[in-house]
């Protein structure tokens, strides 16, 4: 495999599994081809629950009828973000509970983010956990924003300039931007519109106090009309920029699979 910037994208033991607000995705190294990437959306049904359709999915995708002893589970939910200094594992559930409705009965899980000083807990539903749990010997959970909040804090570093990001993914919008080493901002918003998407961007930009003419603002994703949406936002902020994962990630291999959402391609592709 050639040198790269990105090495340990041939170092990953694990099946991923992909766990969206109603999709199911699979992902994982193929051995017999280095730095290439398998990556399998499964169509959910939308009568029965997602712990219904991982059960199906375990009798007919071919990949998951290898023995696997190792997963990595991408679990996309609300986010409540905690100081690390102000965390405490005891209270986690009452803290998340609180912040987010419609939850109650999940399983509350949380990811230490020691660059940005922050731990940030979502919810899994109980019975996917336990399927999955059931299934595999190690298996790890994170949240689908942890692999691109690393990466892009690390891009934030280039240049001067305040940057907000928005990564576009499951009909939704992540927002976020840093300051030195924590979250400035982060929220998620709808976005299957591209007018709800420039009137939420707009306003945490204003809220944010970023200048106009001489700050940036960097979208990613799956993004609907995405010509548009870059004309809408053009209008009221200069540096609107698009990431394009081919050029940002020197034309490796694995930006070439169709369909990889952009958090998958990071966590693959991580330093």
């Amino acid at each position: 495999m050639q040198e790269t910037a990105y090495k340990s994208v041939a170092k990953m033991p694990r099946l991923i599994i992909r766990v969206g607000h109603d999709s199911l995705s699979f992902a994982a190294l193929l051995p017999s081809e280095s730095g290439q990437v398998m990556f399998q959306p499964y169509a959910a049904k939308p009568g029965i629950s997602m712990p219904a359709n991982l059960r199906e999915a375990f009798k007919t995708v071919a990949v998951l009828q290898k023995d696997w002893q190792r997963t990595a589970v991408l679990v996309d939910s609300p986010i409540v973000l905690i100081p690390s200094d102000f965390y405490e594992e005891s209270t986690k559930e009452v803290l998340y509970h609180h912040a987010i409705t419609g939850y109650e009965g999940q399983a509350v899980l949380a990811t230490v983010l020691p660059s940005l000083s922050a731990v940030a807990l979502y919810a899994v539903s109980k019975d996917l956990k336990l399927v999955i749990e059931d299934r595999f010997d190690d298996v790890k959970f994170q949240h689908v924003c942890f692999p691109v909040w690393q990466h892009l804090y690390r891009r934030s570093f280039t240049g001067v300039r305040q940057k907000l990001y928005a990564y576009f993914h499951d009909g939704q919008m992540d927002v976020f931007s840093f300051q030195q080493n924590r979250f400035k901002f982060s929220n998620s918003f709808p976005a299957r519109q591209v007018d709800n998407a420039v009137y939420f961007l707009l306003n945490v930009w204003q809220q944010l106090a970023f200048d106009s003419k001489r700050d940036e603002l960097h979208i990613v994703g799956q993004i609907q009309d995405r010509e548009r949406l870059q004309i809408q936002l053009g209008r009221f902020v200069q540096n609107v920029y698009v990431i394009n994962p081919r050029a940002e990630f020197n034309r490796q291999p694995i930006t070439e699979v169709q369909g990889l959402p952009y958090d998958l391609l990071t966590y693959f592709l991580r330093k």
